[in-house]
């Protein structure tokens, strides 16, 4: 492939993802009590996208969510980590110019030896477009239909996250294409 088609290329996937709906990874370790942004995640949760692949704790981690989504949220995230499998919510996030956005959070908790929450780890998708004012939503379990999506959208997190920090940047776009449109196939099967 020249480096002509690589650079169309690369702008075209540039251009998908600029116009989709995944804006962040997310990992959470529950031993350490530290979660890690990328640069979308660490923009849109605590306002500041210097926070990036820093490990951050306390209430900057989640500065920018809105304050009547903050308790209900904090509740059933903790309630879906001690559960453990599928950790999935709708919120509010304030952004820096003062805009509300809705995210959905889409990740998986993962247990140690002896049953205690280890990590967990996910994508946030941008879900402002799709809201009609209904209700949000948080599972804890893995829904009993849509595991094939499910599956996918787990291992695509895991793809994304062994790709070394090196690795060429049209590889993380890609992982970040096909992760948003897992969570867009994902976000669809849930309001159906």
């Amino acid at each position: 492939m020249s480096a002509i088609s690589q650079h169309t290329d690369l702008e075209h996937l540039r251009a998908a993802l600029d116009a989709s709906c995944v804006v962040g990874t997310w990992m959470w370790d529950h031993v350490r009590r530290v979660v890690t942004y990328d640069e979308g995640a660490a923009l849109l949760l605590t306002g500041d996208p210097e926070l990036a692949d820093c490990e951050i704790c306390g209430p900057i981690a989640l500065k920018a969510i809105h304050p009547e989504d903050m308790t209900w949220l904090m509740e059933h995230m903790l309630q879906a980590v001690q559960v453990g499998g599928l950790v999935l919510s709708e919120y509010r996030v304030f952004k820096n110019d003062g805009t509300v956005r809705w995210l959905l959070s889409r990740g998986r908790t993962y247990h140690d030896a002896a049953g205690q929450p280890a990590r967990s780890h996910g994508i946030l998708i941008d879900i402002t477009e799709m809201r009609d004012g209904g209700e949000r939503y948080i599972l804890g379990n893995p829904p009993k239909s849509g595991k094939t999506l499910e599956h996918a959208a787990d291992l695509g997190i895991a793809l994304k996250q062994s790709l070394p920090v090196d690795a060429p940047p049209e590889l993380h776009q890609a992982a970040n294409l096909m992760l948003m449109s897992l969570g867009r196939a994902i976000a669809q099967t849930i309001k159906a």
